[in-house]
């Protein structure tokens, strides 16, 4: 899998964003991907992706032997670079550590490591940015206008990669909530048919009957009909047959 397809005079042209998830079993294995094409067509020798994960940044990939730990720096500072650019959304570049007076002794951390120059570049979401990709180069102005475009492009792949990751993920739950509610139905179902042979009543005075049972005993209708089949047929309820997976 590549990130950028080659075209006439230098230009790239960005893959879907469903093709790259097609291609891996996980958004970190794709992000992984990510990272590695970027810094293919960039200048720079590192590069980490930050992630907001409940109200706190988090590098989930990282390429180089600095990101982590410039990206940990940030963190533990609570400034920098990095986090500039995810909490105002734009584009935050270091052309020269040497000469940079913002973020404390952030700079000259960087520097000690090797580091020149660094770019963050915001991953948005829709609306909002959900985290940022950083790069370091040991060269000082390593990354020109060009690379800005090129980058925030990638960066906004990025971002609709883990906005289809996280719908993908809620259509998961829903399934799983979807089966639960089956198996529920399915209990109370066996329950009323129950109550309709022992009564002699309809199906819906059936129903009554043990939705006041469970108010009045405080106890949850689910786990009540599970009670009362048991106790009736000696054995739990049949469960009735999961949903088909998706195609």
């Amino acid at each position: 899998m590549t990130l950028t397809d080659g075209h006439g005079g230098g230009d790239h042209r960005v893959v879907p964003v469903v093709d790259w998830l097609l291609e891996t079993v996980s958004l970190r294995a794709f992000l992984r991907h990510l990272v590695d094409d970027a810094l293919a067509v960039s200048r720079a020798e590192g590069c980490g992706v930050t992630l907001q994960r409940r109200h706190r940044p988090l590098t989930v990939v990282s390429s180089g032997s600095t990101a982590d730990k410039l990206d940990e720096k940030q963190y533990g500072q609570d400034d920098g670079p990095c986090l500039h650019a995810l909490r105002t959304g734009r584009i935050v570049e270091v052309p020269d550590t040497h000469g940079e007076t913002r973020w404390g002794d952030y700079p000259a951390y960087a520097a000690s490591l090797g580091v020149r120059s660094l770019l963050s570049v915001p991953v948005p979401v829709r609306t909002h940015t959900v985290g940022a990709l950083n790069f370091y180069a040991t060269e000082p102005n390593a990354f020109g206008e060009r690379d800005r475009d090129r980058l925030a492009r990638i960066a906004a792949q990025a971002g609709g990669g883990i906005a289809l990751a996280q719908r993908l993920s809620d259509a998961e739950d829903l399934a799983r909530d979807l089966q639960a509610a089956l198996r529920s139905r399915a209990v109370i179902d066996q329950a009323i048919g129950a109550v309709v042979q022992q009564r002699r009543c309809s199906v819906e005075e059936a129903f009554d009957i043990l939705r006041t049972t469970s108010q009045e005993t405080n106890t949850k209708l689910r786990d009540l009909c599970e009670r009362l089949i048991a106790d009736l047929s000696g054995q739990p309820p049949a469960a009735r047959p999961p949903l088909p997976p998706r195609p």
